[in-house]
Formats: structure tokens, sequence, C-alpha cells
């Protein structure tokens, strides 16, 4: 039988694993919430090649961080993992959704099924940006594309009902999500009439150069 003074030696060895795993996983966790961040904002800039490269390294990061906490389920499940794990999918899927590219699942991209809906929920939101981008440029119909996404999004979230536990609360993301569309889809609305009626304004003033221009003078 092992001495009380063993048992407590034996526990504290594998506490200090334990302290030693968690330190490491939020050294990593924050360098992925940083990486995903920098990876949003280069595709809104449509910077590809950089965006590319910067979801390439999280995604490496968030594999090591998955290994390393797998070791110990309460650090795992602690919340700053999955609060990573969620930039990143709202990184990889805010990319796809811009470029038009296949969706990556849950398991491509090593993440929670209900972590995985709150990422695309928000990425769904990060799409208001390049709207208004795409707007401001007269690309309405890559504007109107995106649009088409996030209430496709918002859509087939409302279909998501379970227990706030087993989903992280996605429906509070979907709710946020619909706020964003609303203002979104005014937003374009409004902005694509104002562009029709510049273009009827400017064909109707082209009509009218091209009847006087055609109109004879009267000789004096």
């Amino acid at each position: 039988m092992p001495s009380l003074d063993e048992i407590v030696a034996y526990i504290d060895a594998r506490l200090e694993e334990k302290d030693a795993v968690r330190e490491h996983v939020l050294s990593l966790s924050r360098k992925v919430v940083q990486h995903a961040s920098k990876a949003i904002r280069a595709t809104h800039r449509r910077e590809w090649e950089t965006a590319e490269h910067l979801l390439e390294e999280t995604g490496a990061l968030v594999a090591q961080m998955n290994t390393t906490a797998a070791k110990f389920a309460d650090i795992f499940f602690a919340g700053y993992t999955q609060d990573a794990q969620k930039e990143f999918g709202e990184a990889q899927l805010t990319y796809a959704f811009v470029r038009n590219l296949p969706i990556p699942t849950p398991d491509e991209l090593g993440i929670e099924d209900a972590v995985y809906l709150n990422a695309m929920g928000e990425a769904a939101s990060e799409l208001r940006r390049t709207i208004l981008d795409l707007v401001r440029q007269d690309q309405f119909d890559e504007a109107h594309r995106l649009l088409a996404r996030m209430e496709d999004v918002y859509s087939l979230l409302q279909t998501v009902d379970y227990p706030h536990a087993i989903t992280n609360n996605v429906r509070r993301t979907n709710d946020m999500l619909r706020g964003v569309l609303d203002r979104t889809r005014g937003d374009v609305t409004t902005a694509f009439k104002q562009y029709e009626l510049r273009r009827a304004l400017a064909d109707f003033e082209k009509r009218v150069q091209s009847a006087v221009s055609q109109t004879p003078r009267n000789e004096s």
C-alpha cells in the first residue's frame, strides 16, 4: 500500500502535467484566434494568397491544439478550445463563401459539430462587409449571391432544434445573424434601386442627346 505522501506526490505529478497541458493549449488557442482574425481580414481585402497561407497555418495550430487538449477531457471542453475552433471555422467558411468554393465539413476542419454551426452563423454575418464593398462597386450580381448565401445559412440554422447545451446556443448566433441579414437585405435593396435609377437616367440622357444631335438646325 502506498503511503499518503506517495499518493499526494503522484497526484501532484499528474496535476503538474495537466497544468502544463493547459498552458500549452491556452497559448495555441490564442494563436489560432489571432491567425483566424488575420485570415478573415485578408479575405475581405481579397488578398487570396495571404488568406490561404494564414488558413493553412491556423489549421495546423488547431490540429496541434486538439491533440494536446485531448489528453484531458475537461481541458478540451473547457471553452477556450471550442472558441478557438469556432474562430478557425468562421475564417474557413468566410473564405469559402466569398470565393464560392466547396464548403469544408466539421471533420475536415477538425472542429466539433456545435462549434461548426456557430462558426457558420458568424461567417454568414461576416459576409455583410463584403456585400457592402461589392455594392459600392456596383457588383450587384455577386452581392446578391452572397446575400442568398446569408439567407441559406439563416434558414438552415433555424432547423437545428436542440437544447442550448447541445448546440452551444446556436439559436442566439442565428438571432444575431437575422438582424445582420435584415439590415444587409435592406441596404442592398435600396442601393440596387438607386443603381437602376442612375442607369435609367443615364440612358434617358443619352437618348435625349442623340435626339438633339439628329434634329436638323434651321439655317438662317
